[in-house]
């Protein structure tokens, strides 16, 4: 589907109106079209600062944001692309540190668009052109790039020679575009096999692959696509181990042991996430980072809509003084992740979720639930969601004692069952709701 964006600058919001008439190609996959579109531009991805690019299916985002607080800790300038966004497109490229300007974004969309005429290219093809030009055009020491829908086919997959690429977390995830029979892959019959081919598939010759430990199958998988990519391959488990222990990360490689901070982002997933982003920096030559800034970075990184206890605005004033938590995890893997932390919050747990059509609700559901006092289903305004009857149901089915819809996010919070006791409000099941609740409470991404 679309990924709409509006903007409140006018010269944005015309690209944006032209950006949001292109089409989500059906049936079209390839490299073929962001190739030419490039080349159209005179290839600006050949001429960037270091790259490190990252794929997976849960954590990717979080790893960018464990690279990007980490090399910026050691003084680097760092330009960084990561998706979706939440409240404003400019989210989705990050120049030289700050989010990219309504100008420099109005300038930049207009001219791929321009360059692009005849090409029918999608949103995602403009959008990583566009971000390819402003990383080529502005200096910066280093670029953290995510990945957007698999790897192999992706639009940011045009990048010759990385710094070092990652691979996060594996689950199961886009499974209309991820799990497509094609000759070329393996069986959509084993799909965490298939889905780990086509995230490998960023893998370049010489560039280090650093990875999480996966099933001896998908590690398999993700040998052979290194070998066949000329890739040296840094697995964990096998060149690389961390230890997440109670209150450190116990990191060793053939370089030493590190003696690492636990994040201070909610969830034991994200030492995980920080180490990856560790192994990284370890397993490349072209920009050194500290220990020191390694243990300042991992300690500031922040990324919003990922178990964030939201501030005081809007949205919170409506079930004040309740702790409200936000999370935008959406399958079944970051359903686990988000019920391991729902075991330590503050009980009863009341749940306001709307989730995407595409996504597996009954899953997410089933395995969050048990750790939810009541769901409030909600639809997700301009996006194709899954209907709250719909949802409300799949609650019940799960064993949530008490299910109901509400008409918006509003409407939800304020009929929460009242609780003397106080508890958790928890706001989950999409990034795209996760975005249109930071703007409603005023907590815009920077």
């Amino acid at each position: 589907m679309k990924d709409f964006a509006i903007s409140e600058n006018p010269a944005v919001q015309r690209q944006l109106d032209r950006l949001g008439a292109l089409s989500l190609p059906q049936g079209r996959i390839g490299l073929e079209t962001i190739r030419e579109l490039l080349a159209r531009l005179d290839n600006p991805q050949t001429e960037l600062p270091p790259v490190f690019h990252v794929a997976g299916t849960n954590g990717k985002g979080s790893t960018c944001a464990f690279l990007r607080a980490m090399l910026e800790a050691q003084g680097y300038l760092v330009h960084v692309a990561t998706k979706p966004h939440l409240v404003r497109y400019n989210e989705r490229i990050r120049v030289g540190g700050e989010l990219i300007s309504d100008a420099m974004l109005a300038s930049l969309l207009e001219e791929v668009l321009d360059a692009s005429a005849g090409l029918d290219p999608s949103f995602f093809e403009v959008t990583t052109a566009a971000t390819f030009l402003a990383f080529h055009r502005e200096p910066a020491d280093a670029c953290v790039i995510e990945v957007g829908l698999g790897g192999r086919f992706d639009a940011t997959n045009v990048l010759e020679r990385p710094a070092a690429c990652g691979i996060a977390s594996l689950g199961v995830d886009h499974e209309a575009f991820l799990l497509t029979p094609d000759p070329a892959a393996p069986s959509p019959d084993k799909p965490f096999v298939r889905v780990a081919f086509e995230k490998a598939g960023i893998a370049r010759p010489l560039a280090p692959l650093v990875t999480q430990d996966y099933t001896p199958d998908v590690e398999a998988m993700i040998e052979r696509c290194a070998a066949l990519a000329g890739a040296p391959l840094h697995m964990r488990g096998k060149r690389w181990r961390a230890d997440v222990r109670a209150d450190r990360i116990d990191y060793r490689d053939n370089r030493g042991r590190l003696d690492l901070p636990l994040p201070t982002m909610p969830g034991a997933h994200q030492a995980d996430n920080a180490a990856l982003a560790v192994a990284m920096l370890r397993h490349q030559e072209r920009v050194d980072v500290s220990l020191d800034a390694m243990e300042r970075g991992i300690v500031a990184c922040a990324w919003p809509a990922r178990l964030q206890t939201l501030a005081r605005g809007p949205v919170t004033d409506l079930v004040s003084p309740r702790r409200v938590l936000l999370d935008g995890g959406h399958n079944p893997d970051a359903a686990e992740a988000l019920a391991r932390y729902l075991q330590g919050v503050k009980k009863p747990v009341d749940a306001v979720i709307g989730m995407m059509a595409a996504k597996d609700a009954r899953r997410f559901l089933a395995i969050v639930a048990p750790q939810l006092a009541s769901v409030t289903a909600v639809p997700i305004q301009g996006s194709d969601h899954v209907a709250t009857g719909e949802l409300t149901a799949l609650a019940m089915e799960a064993g949530v004692a008490q299910a109901t819809s509400a008409p918006d996010l509003q409407t939800a919070l304020a009929g929460l069952p009242h609780r003397a006791d106080g508890g958790t409000v928890l706001i989950a099941g999409s990034l795209y709701l996760a975005g249109k609740v930071l703007a409603a409470n005023r907590e815009y991404p920077d």
